[in-house]
């Protein structure tokens, strides 16, 4: 059976070697000395040796034993090849370090188990060093994986949204510019020439994550402006802002839902007087959005029902910030939809 080696995994374990062979030349440079230099040599070359068997043990050999239980059933086995690796086999890489002069013996040992004892406590010890460090480093690892993975989803959902909302908002506006063609109205004109500013607004200025507040209000005076001319005189539009700056920047047509949904589900069914208020001011990043519209009678004790339009507005907000409020209110006759956001709360 073939076995593959992760080099980048394998550069891993060399850096956490490499950070296990300054902790003990620390400790040899306080405890030793006067023989600082040779024990530099000697734990090259020993560190080397644990490089190796820690990298196979940790990504081949424990993932190996958790398997089947079959191979838990040899597992006792592997351990100890293991243990014999770390043991017998740290001491006799001591001994073919001295065969070929790279390892200075700066102890005679009186026999091999003797030696075994003495450098064993050194190579179990790493075991436990590299351990920490790369179940610490996978941890790290998998957290931001999963932080991306939970980006990744958020902006997917985001971006699918978006995708329903600016058809919604196309959708109704179409429809208001049927009704002046099927009545054969003169503004029909203005208002497919209206229809295209929005739409180049939508194909051009929209396709960033943020735009200015400057031309939410210019797409927000069109709309109004478009939705005006299915009306006469009778319809009352109130359009005031109050913005300390015009350059803050908000995600395109975060706005237009609420504004849409008092024509489409308020004046649009209103038969006496009917009228929007909309309010918007922005001061130290806070922003505080107030849509009021005339509707039919309402039924007292009956639930207030959101829209697609409202439904996207809130799940929009959760994604984009963390301190906001949208609160909607249904009336006798009037409906009033309510949007707070801290602008700096943004994810």
């Amino acid at each position: 059976m073939e076995i593959s080696i992760d080099r980048e995994r394998f550069k891993f374990f060399i850096r956490v070697g490499g950070a296990y062979l300054l902790f003990q030349l620390f400790v040899d440079l306080v405890s030793h000395p006067e023989t600082f230099l040779k024990r530099v040599v000697n734990n090259c070359w020993l560190v080397g040796y644990l490089i190796v068997i820690n990298f196979l043990f940790f990504e081949y050999v424990l993932p190996f034993i958790k398997l089947t239980w079959k191979r838990i059933v040899i597992a006792p086995f592997i351990l100890s090849a293991n243990l014999f690796l770390y043991s017998f086999g740290f001491y006799f890489w001591r001994y073919i370090g001295i065969k070929f002069d790279i390892y200075f013996p700066l102890k005679i040992y009186s026999s091999a188990l003797e030696g075994v004892g003495n450098h064993f406590p050194y190579s179990a010890f790493s075991i436990i060093f590299f351990g920490i460090i790369r179940y610490s480093y996978d941890y790290r690892k998998l957290k931001e994986a999963a932080q991306q993975l939970r980006i990744e989803k958020q902006e997917a959902e985001l971006n699918y949204l978006k995708s329903q909302t600016n058809p919604h908002f196309l959708f109704n506006t179409l429809n208001n510019i049927y009704s002046l063609a099927r009545d054969k109205s003169d503004l029909a004109p203005e208002s497919i020439l209206r229809l295209s500013q929005i739409l180049r607004f939508m194909l051009y200025e929209t396709s960033g994550n943020y735009i200015r507040i400057e031309q939410e209000l210019k797409i927000m005076a069109d709309y109004i402006a478009l939705e005006k001319l299915r009306y006469d005189e009778s319809l009352s539009v109130d359009f005031k802002y109050e913005i300390e700056d015009m350059a803050q920047v908000l995600p395109p047509l975060l706005l237009m839902p609420l504004v849409e949904n008092a024509f489409k589900h308020g004046v649009s069914e209103t038969r006496d007087r009917p009228f929007v208020d909309i309010h918007l001011s922005v001061n130290k990043q806070l922003l505080a959005f107030l849509v009021r519209n005339s509707t039919e009678e309402f039924l007292e004790g009956l639930p207030v029902k959101e829209n697609i339009g409202l439904s996207n507005l809130r799940r929009q907000l959760e994604l984009l910030y963390t301190d906001f409020n949208l609160s909607v209110q249904q009336g006798d006759s009037t409906f009033t939809a309510t949007l707070t956001i801290n602008l700096a709360s943004h994810v």
